[in-house]
């Protein structure tokens, strides 16, 4: 098992700090958000931060991914006009290269969301947005799509949606995938009872070659709830056996596993990412 474990962390240090602070808890992988995560912006950063960032992981086996801001949505295309879709692709391509300057595997991106009748509409402007991005990018680090619990809208909640969505877009080596167990369980695609179907059905579809992140949280509601509410690892409604069974199987052998829930009582992941690795004894 190369499985490395850690959670989100903070940048307020610059992001060398946060990969000491993730290293100090015991993780050996990390997630932070490239800029504010409350508003679409190109971020002006200091590359020298980042280069010594991807430095303090290369030196202690340190592995990231950076999560781009909560009002990234490229299901809606140009709906809201095209200064807004311009700075939708900026703001990515501008999270693409500070996560390559630390050093990071991707940028997680949820498919965003639209109106319920225009899906369509919605899964080409997805695609449309992800060229547009990628055009022009030739770093090593990937955009990474994560599946949706189904609380705004009926799309991105499948595999075979993010598999679809890789196939049609110009350049799929470009794309890679993050999985949030979370929401795979509370969008009713995971019967935890029976993860060797959901194993099987990504073998299948060609999903777990792409995987490159997990974001393992538990959920404080029950399966097809479509409620993206993340609990503690093994304290939720997956527990600690549906979490487990994932973590050990073949299929994640090399991921990176980053924790999204509530701190323990220190104000940190310590015990949590403890309790995990624990999980693999």
């Amino acid at each position: 098992m190369n499985v490395k474990i850690g959670s989100h962390v903070s940048t307020r240090g610059g992001f060398a700090a946060a990969a000491r602070h993730a290293m100090q808890m015991g993780g050996h992988a990390f997630q932070y958000f490239p800029k504010n995560p409350r508003s679409l912006s190109v971020k002006q950063f200091n590359i020298q931060d980042g280069l010594d960032c991807a430095s303090v992981c290369k030196d202690h086996g340190l592995v990231s991914v950076a999560h781009t801001p909560y009002p990234t949505n490229m299901a809606i295309g140009r709906t809201r006009g095209e200064e807004h879709y311009r700075l939708t692709v900026e703001s990515l391509m501008n999270d693409l290269m500070i996560s390559e300057a630390c050093g990071s595997l991707g940028i997680v991106v949820h498919f965003g969301h639209t109106k319920s009748d225009e899906l369509l509409t919605g899964y080409q402007n997805v695609i449309t947005c992800i060229n547009d991005v990628l055009r022009a990018w030739n770093g090593t680090s990937k955009l990474l799509i994560e599946n949706q619990a189904g609380d705004h809208g009926n799309m991105g909640m499948t595999l075979e949606e993010c598999v679809k969505i890789r196939e049609l877009a110009d350049e799929p080596h470009k794309i890679g995938f993050c999985l949030d167990t979370c929401h795979l369980y509370a969008a009713g695609q995971w019967d935890i009872s029976r993860t060797d179907q959901l194993l099987a059905k990504g073998n299948e579809l060609g999903y777990w070659d792409h995987l490159v992140a997990v974001h393992l949280n538990d959920s404080k509601y029950s399966a097809g709830s479509r409620r993206d509410r993340h609990e503690r690892a093994g304290r939720g409604n997956i527990g600690k056996e549906g979490l487990q069974a994932l973590l050990l199987s073949e299929e994640m052998s090399d991921k990176a596993f980053i924790l999204e829930s509530e701190k323990g009582e220190d104000g940190t992941h310590k015990d949590d990412i403890a309790e995990v690795m624990s999980w693999l004894q």
